[in-house]
């Protein structure tokens, strides 16, 4: 069993925000608007966090242009990842990513994309996942979950976003650790994903607190587990993994990168507008309100925990036959 663990408390990982805001005034800045890839659909974790920090860099003007959020989640991430190859020098574009800035390259050697090559710019958080089902299925815990699940075999339909993303990675988690035989659906977005539940088109979800969240506080969704080393205070009723005798935790990066080959002026540019972000009472409130965790990392630091987790990543996609 693969385990994950937290990295950096989050008040060593601000003080690496705070050195980035002390600093100098940079002298370069974007001569035209900002190209800001997400590598996910409309309406999922990665596009909501683009979304506010577009809102929270024009509020308060980290940047004298503005970001422009571009949406491309075709292939898993493919089509975010090879667009931003294309960009190789380009100072004007930036990237949302999850894990499948790991997965995609992993699963498609083809594309022939390092993502060490890509430039730091800084991680934001990770996120969290728990275990969703409706409240109309009248599931409240894990036994009664693996019990339903059972009696239904393949035809346990699990929503899920992309192919051998997180989603998938954790539904294959529940049918290793329950002997279980869900079948995973992948929908573009994990927005989509949610409505999918909500209206009781799957069975079941493994999103995002920002993703279901709408849908728990209209009473419509349920969560009866997380993948977290402990309890999230937004749902205390939500037993841990390891609470249950399996001992899995996952969490998802949040991290925002630079075109392969960006100038060095321009990624230190990047790095402060977000550091000013992360250090935002919005930013952090959102990470509250989310259930997100983790502390701004960038430079050397962020590629180490790249490569870190693509490490892992490799290990796990092995293991369930993907790679």
């Amino acid at each position: 069993m693969i385990k994950r663990k937290m990295f950096m408390p989050l008040l060593v990982l601000v003080s690496s925000a705070a050195v980035f805001m002390a600093g100098p005034v940079q002298a370069w800045a974007p001569k035209k608007p900002v190209d800001f890839v997400i590598m996910a659909g409309k309406g999922g974790g990665a596009d909501k966090m683009a979304r506010l920090m577009q809102t929270v860099i024009e509020k308060h003007g980290f940047s004298s242009k503005p970001f422009v959020p571009i949406n491309k989640p075709g292939g898993s991430g493919a089509e975010a990842l090879m667009h931003m190859k294309s960009k190789q020098g380009d100072n004007h574009t930036v990237m949302v990513t999850l894990n499948s800035f790991y997965t995609t390259p992993l699963r498609q050697p083809g594309l022939d994309v390092d993502i060490s090559t890509f430039t730091p710019v800084g991680r934001m958080a990770e996120d969290t996942f728990l275990l969703w089902v409706n409240v109309d299925s009248g599931i409240t815990n894990v036994d009664e979950f693996v019990a339903a699940a059972k009696a239904a075999g393949n035809q346990w339909i699990m929503a899920g976003t992309g192919k051998g993303q997180e989603d998938q990675l954790l539904t294959t988690f529940l049918n290793q650790a329950y002997g279980l035989s869900i079948k995973y659906v992948p929908f573009k977005g994990g927005g989509r994903v949610a409505k999918e539940l909500a209206g009781n088109h799957c069975n079941s979800t493994v999103n995002n607190p920002s993703e279901q969240l709408g849908f728990y506080e209209a009473g419509k969704t349920r969560a009866i587990a997380s993948f977290t080393p402990t309890r999230l205070p937004l749902f205390p009723d939500a037993p841990t993994f390891r609470e249950l005798g399996k001992d899995y935790v996952y969490f998802m990066q949040r991290s925002v990168v630079g075109a392969p080959g960006m100038s060095d002026e321009a990624a230190a540019y990047y790095r402060d507008v977000f550091a000013r972000v992360y250090a935002s009472d919005e930013w952090q409130a959102y990470m509250k309100k989310k259930s997100l965790q983790g502390g701004f990392l960038t430079g050397p630091k962020l590629k180490s925990y790249w490569a870190r987790e693509k490490a892992i990543h490799k290990v796990i996609l092995k293991d369930i036959g993907e790679i």
